[in-house]
């Protein structure tokens, strides 16, 4: 018994967890590294990621059982480390932490059977080690001296490590800095009796990372009844009190020695919240056969997947897998599998703070062929004050195309205010903040002017149209095909007669009942109105849109990314006809109805395809959503 079968490709991808997996880079060697590259190199061919906005951390409860006198069996474990090294890559597995109990009994052949089944991971995935009671002779706290545990899993384990940031005098309480999703994050490993000494050393080292978010793992921390519903143990209630309340970093406290499994949230000092943890799977079949949990932490969706599997199962012959062995390959309770939502930014903030870009000059964002350029931020603009009519906004390259403010029909004064809301990487801090509608019909407009030399321009070589936008939440009231921006005129007027209809205009980006972009746009130089559609905007938040053309086709793109329903129809130019390019409103047989609801910031039009690192706003780190 214990050894692992032959790896099965197809049968381990199909159960590897979609929530954890991202694009492997690609292919080099080397160690795990902290510093500012955007890659570190595991052992085995693949590459993990530090800049992606996902990444796991896995998490290895009690493996006492594995290492227990002579019926010791550590091929599980061996195979679960395997696991780790083969994909930190796909998985983006930036670090490993044990939860303590790595033996049954802590005698000298016990440790020492543990610690070499340990170099399968050593220098190829970071990890830390802690000691549970049954790893050291007695229940004394951290101060108790040298151990059999210590001398092969003290400080000088983690040495060669880059994670590793220290340890406590005594030994037994460790710290680990890594660096994934484009930040460092702090791991404490603290022994499963933490002695004043050790707590106060703990707060130096919270003390020495003010800004880094924490997670606090240890062997005893709390328990739980069959219900899944965690809470502190006497020892827990130790640690909460001395340490973790106070210390608004630690966002996640895991630990182990207790069955069953389960999970709580607690609110610290500051409001926050903590999520706290037992993991341990000791009482299952084969001694829990080194199951591991991930922890799957995706910044750009806020959340934390979890998942817990046995990749020992996982790497038989599903064909030769026994009952328990299949039962056993992952588990999908409550308490096993789940996701935890947090806004990392906001749960964040108390110690570090998000620091806003500052606004960008216009120079800087108005490449080679910058048509038109306008941006909400000139003198006079007040947040939450009217937009006068007749207020000119300057376009700010130079070449003419200012627009002027007007309102339709009878609307009135707060239709079309100024604001200071703006996307994050939006290069002016400032927006127009429209209030249009309809029964009856109402908005605002800004209009180029009879002369303006955008209204007759054709762009034949291609465009990149962008904007920001915002949808108010709740997004309420009847705005079905409200118009973003658009040229006036009437496309049957420029002689085209296949689209929709003869009365809509040559250029219009509308919003559709079911919030779905649409732009749709009449080509100069062919008889057709090939439309970009899509998907459902999100409201509360700002979108960053942009339509570009490379003088063949038209693709669409939203926070950066292509969408799915761009044509391939063939469209050169845009048919203009000496009219007005407007923002805030589309016309249908050259009138007005109901104006655009929400926000609009910066606007710009350059007469040549541009590429996404050139757009308005940087997309390498992915969108940014907005206050």
């Amino acid at each position: 018994m214990g050894t692992a079968g032959q790896r099965n490709g197809p049968d381990r991808r199909a159960l590897l967890r979609a929530a954890v997996a991202v694009p492997a880079a690609g292919a080099a060697t080397a160690a795990f590294e902290t510093g500012p590259a955007h890659a570190a190199t595991t052992g085995h061919g693949g590459r993990f990621d530090t800049e992606s906005p996902r990444f796991a951390l896995a998490v290895l409860p009690d493996t006492q059982y594995l290492f227990d006198a002579d019926s010791a069996d550590p091929a599980p474990l061996r195979e679960t480390f395997r696991y780790l090294v083969a994909e930190r890559a796909e998985a983006n597995i930036a670090f490993m932490t044990h939860l303590g109990d790595v033996t049954e009994h802590g005698t000298q052949d016990e440790i020492s059977r543990a610690a070499d089944t340990f170099r399968t991971l050593h220098g190829k995935v970071p990890y830390s080690v802690l000691a549970g009671n049954h790893d050291i002779p007695s229940s004394t706290d951290d101060q108790r001296g040298d151990t059999a545990y210590l001398a092969a899993f003290g400080p000088e384990r983690y040495a060669s490590m880059p994670t590793f940031r220290g340890a406590s005098p005594d030994g037994y309480n460790s710290c680990h800095v890594l660096r994934a999703a484009g930040r460092e994050w702090l791991v404490l490993a603290l022994d499963w009796r933490v002695s004043d000494k050790g707590l106060r050393w703990a707060q130096g080292v919270l003390d020495a990372h003010p800004t880094l978010p924490a997670v606090l793992t240890t062997h005893d921390i709390a328990w739980s009844d069959d219900d899944g519903k965690a809470r502190l143990s006497d020892n827990g209630e130790r640690l909460w009190n001395g340490l973790v309340r106070g210390n608004d970093q630690i966002f996640l406290a895991l630990g182990g020695h207790y069955w069953p499994p389960g999970r709580t949230v607690l609110t610290n000092d500051h409001d926050n919240d903590v999520h706290v943890h037992i993991t341990n799977y000791q009482d299952r079949y084969y001694g829990g056969a080194g199951m591991i949990r991930t922890y799957s932490f995706d910044l750009a969706r806020g959340v934390i997947d979890v998942e817990t599997f046995a990749p020992w199962f996982l790497a038989r012959d599903p064909g030769k897998r026994t009952l328990l062995e299949a039962e056993t390959i992952e588990l999908t309770g409550p308490v096993d599998r789940f996701s935890l939502r947090i806004d990392f930014d906001e749960r964040f903030a108390g110690f570090a703070p998000v620091v806003p870009p500052k606004p960008r000059p216009a120079s800087a964002v108005m490449p080679r062929g910058t048509v038109a350029y306008w941006r909400f931020d000139g003198s006079g603009a007040t947040p939450g004050a009217p937009v006068t009519d007749g207020t000119v906004v300057r376009d700010l390259t130079g070449n003419g195309n200012d627009l002027t403010a007007s309102r339709l029909h009878a609307s009135g004064p707060d239709v079309l205010t100024w604001s200071a809301d703006h996307h994050p990487g939006q290069p002016a801090h400032a927006s127009l903040h429209f209030d249009g509608g309809k029964g009856p019909d109402r908005g605002a407009v800004l209009s180029t002017s009879a002369q303006a030399a955008l209204n007759s321009a054709k762009f034949t070589r291609g465009y990149t149209i962008e904007t920001f936008i915002r949808l108010p939440e709740p997004f309420e009231g009847d705005h079905a095909w409200m118009g973003v921006l658009s040229w006036e005129g009437r496309n049957g007027d420029a002689g085209k007669t296949t689209g929709w209809s003869p009365l809509e205009p040559t250029c219009s980006l509308n919003l559709s009942p079911e919030r779905f972009l649409q732009f749709v746009v009449y080509p100069a130089r062919q008889d057709a109105d090939p439309t970009s559609w899509s998907h459902a905007l999100p409201v509360g938040r700002w979108t960053h849109v942009a339509v570009v053309n490379d003088g063949r086709r038209t693709v669409l793109y939203v926070d950066g990314s292509k969408i799915a329903r761009n044509p391939t129809q063939p469209s050169t130019g845009i048919a203009t006809l000496g009219k007005p390019f407007v923002i805030g409103a589309t016309q249908f047989d050259e009138s007005f109805g109901q104006g655009f609801y929400g926000w609009i910031g910066d606007t710009r039009i350059v007469d040549h395809a541009l590429p996404e690192k050139d757009f308005l706003a940087p997309f390498a780190q992915g969108p940014s959503a907005g206050p």
